[in-house]
């Protein structure tokens, strides 16, 4: 087993924010493809099939499948792997990919696993393990607002995710129940119990705006919670844009449907 390089980072800005990680030499950062901003020279960049965790053993095969884990969980089959090759210390930079938070996880502290929303893995030390996992329960997995498949952090080193608006951290006592709205669940430790549960009362079904369910936490255990899931505003985005149009636009009706909504 290879244990995990031990980092040590900074985080810089409010709502667009990138972390520094700090490589001593030898010392390795992985990422997801994509999240790379900057780095000082004597760093290497190797790109390579799976998480990263281990040494790319075990024949083609085993490699592929390993890699292949991560599209489920809305990852590229590839993950980058960042080296100091130098002397000396050296600085690399990985950016949020829309505006929020960046979440770390100490996972030594955390009793070595995480489980996250997909696609919410930014970088790591080398050695932390970013594969998939199941819902057990059925109803969970059709209405959790994360299907099945969620993305699962292991090891005893620092990971980094991203998530969006503002990040709640919150420590649940022993049977401590908290209800969320499904998108709003960024991340939990394994002992947390993650369920569903629908929303009751009919007016409150068919018009409070808030879907049909809502995600209940049970402790013990530690939850991340976030303000501005990026459906949400991927959803606000697409309501305002030019692609969606009132059936009434260009007429009377469509000109004061804009001015009361502040279009015009």
């Amino acid at each position: 087993m290879i244990q995990n390089h031990e980092i040590d980072y900074k985080i810089y800005g409010e709502e667009l924010q990138f972390v520094e990680i700090e490589l001593d030499p030898n010392e390795t950062a992985i990422a997801e493809a994509g999240a790379f901003m900057m780095m000082d020279d004597g760093i290497e960049m190797q790109t390579i099939f799976g998480d990263g965790s281990q040494e790319q053993t075990g024949g083609f095969f085993g490699k592929l499948v390993k890699a292949g884990t991560r599209l489920l969980v809305g990852e590229s089959l590839f993950i980058t792997a960042f080296t100091n090759t130098s002397q000396g210390k050296k600085k690399i930079s990985f950016a949020s990919p829309y505006t929020g938070k960046i979440v770390l996880f100490d996972l030594k502290e955390l009793g070595g696993k995480v489980i996250a929303q997909k696609d919410a893995f930014l970088c790591a030390a080398k050695g932390v393990s970013i594969s998939i996992e199941f819902q057990r329960k059925l109803g969970t997995g059709l209405f959790g607002g994360e299907g099945f498949i969620m993305e699962k952090l292991e090891g005893d080193g620092l990971a980094f995710a991203h998530a969006g608006g503002y990040v709640l951290e919150r420590d649940l006592l022993p049977g401590e129940i908290l209800k969320v709205d499904t998108g709003c669940v960024v991340a939990y430790t394994a002992d947390v119990d993650f369920d569903i549960e629908m929303v009751k009362g009919i007016k409150n079904f068919m018009f409070g705006g808030e879907g049909l369910f809502y995600a209940t936490l049970k402790g013990p255990g530690k939850v991340w919670l976030q303000s501005l899931p990026i459906s949400r505003l991927a959803g606000r985005i697409l309501q305002y844009g030019g692609s969606i149009n009132r059936k009434e636009e260009g007429s009377l009706l469509g000109g004061i449907g804009n001015l009361l909504d502040g279009r015009e």
